[in-house]
């Protein structure tokens, strides 16, 4: 006999012997209750009951205590039926463990094949060991992929041995690297190659103009493809490419807002490619790029509080509007009704903004603060700023231009 059905035998042995037990002690009570209450009834009611004989009170005691222990054996009867569908239903819980171990084994096994077939997973299989683990699985997925299911019910909580068998261990996390699909992969390799030298940039982009029509529906992949089309025309200095470079990622920025607005990599991005054309339109157009500037980037704010990339954005966005010319003005006033308004303190809240969330976060940051104190007339501040952008490295395309305009401000503040 197994173990839960011998479980189900003694439990219904105890059941049926404490009901036993409890209708004696309930009829002993109930007996010496009964007799009392028609002994008083006899004696201040003896010429009413004299017809009635002693047999006949007893005899109806009796039908009465039956009728109880009927009802309380109907219950316990339940009772050891609610025990007996239990017992099934743990029977049949453990034939099912076996079978759902042996699908989802089947399932991962295929799954890690179709990976050592795919030819990028054969392509960055030396640089996947580098990535940390913790950077690769989410919560979820460690908590569902990592770790076990166990089938346990009550009335085997005190055995460890019957639930031995209905354990199912997945594989380690360490294996569940492999388990990343090809367009996660290529996201992560994508966000790697445009944090490094100029030559991973171009990498970068190449490498995602050839998976264009592959994953031209899915938001990540336009929003950094975006990206890469800023990368570009931040290495190139011919104006035709900066222009054509230009208008080709604010056209898959905009896509992605299409698909998902509300995605604020993409509102970022689209922001980043209106800044760039403004540069090379005319006023009217710089002035109408303006505002969707200062709108997607307000939009990517919102969503994403937290990226400093947006504040020193925008924080450039209120100093280039607090320069803007009177004409610029003008123009503005009569195509839009209201020009664009910004003060030199907006744009150094942003600044200050970008260093409380990331300490250290560019040589430009640096340099712009370094500018909205010198317009201040504050010098020792600006000072305080030109040293520490002088403290950082020239790493980036990016990062010459702030030099330069590092050296226009120390020329200034020294005069």
């Amino acid at each position: 006999m197994s173990q839960p059905d011998s479980r189900a035998l003694v439990l219904s042995a105890l059941v049926g012997a404490a009901g036993i037990s409890l209708a004696l002690v309930w009829y002993k009570s109930r007996k010496s209750r009964v007799s009392t209450t028609l002994t008083d009834y006899y004696l201040s009611n003896n010429e009413r009951h004299s017809q009635f004989s002693a047999d006949d009170r007893s005899g109806g005691a009796v039908r009465l205590f039956q009728g109880k222990q009927t009802e309380m054996l109907e219950k316990l009867n339940t009772l050891i039926l609610c025990v007996s569908e239990l017992k099934d239903e743990v029977k049949s819980l453990k034939e099912g463990i076996p079978k759902l171990q042996e699908q989802v084994r089947e399932e991962l096994r295929d799954k890690l094949e179709s990976r050592r077939m795919s030819p990028l997973h054969r392509a960055t299989r030396r640089r996947r060991t580098e990535i940390p683990i913790e950077d690769c699985l989410s919560s979820e997925e460690a908590e569902s992929e990592g770790g076990y299911v166990t089938a346990h019910t009550d009335t085997e909580e005190d055995s460890d041995e019957g639930n031995k068998d209905l354990t199912v261990n997945f594989p380690k996390a360490e294996d569940l690297v492999e388990e990343k699909d090809e367009f996660t992969l290529l996201m992560q390799k994508a966000d790697s190659l445009h944090g490094g030298l100029e030559s991973e940039k171009k990498e970068g982009f190449m490498m995602l103009l050839e998976k264009k029509d592959q994953y031209g529906q899915e938001v990540p992949f336009l929003w950094r493809l975006a990206r890469s089309y800023g990368d570009m025309f931040d290495l190139t200095s011919d104006i035709e490419d900066k222009k054509s470079y230009t208008e080709a990622g604010k056209v898959f920025a905009e896509k992605a807002i299409t698909l998902d607005p509300m995605s604020a990599d993409s509102h970022q991005w689209f922001a980043i490619m209106c800044g760039y054309m403004s540069e090379y339109e005319s006023v009217q157009n710089k002035i109408k790029n303006g505002y969707l500037f200062k709108d997607h980037l307000d939009k990517a704010i919102e969503l994403k509080p937290q990226d400093p990339l947006s504040y020193y954005l925008l924080g450039r966005w209120c100093y280039a509007v607090s320069q803007l010319s009177w004409i610029e003005r003008k123009v503005a006033a009569t195509l839009f009704g209201n020009p664009p308004t910004a003060t030199v303190q907006e744009a150094l809240h942003y600044f200050h903004k970008v260093e409380e969330i990331r300490p250290c976060y560019s040589k430009f940051n640096y340099v712009c603060l370094a500018k909205c104190y010198k317009d201040l007339g504050q010098r020792v501040h600006a000072l305080k700023w030109c040293d520490a952008a002088s403290a950082m490295a020239v790493a980036s395309n990016e990062d010459k231009e702030a030099q330069k305009e590092l050296d226009t401000i120390l020329s200034s503040l020294s005069q």
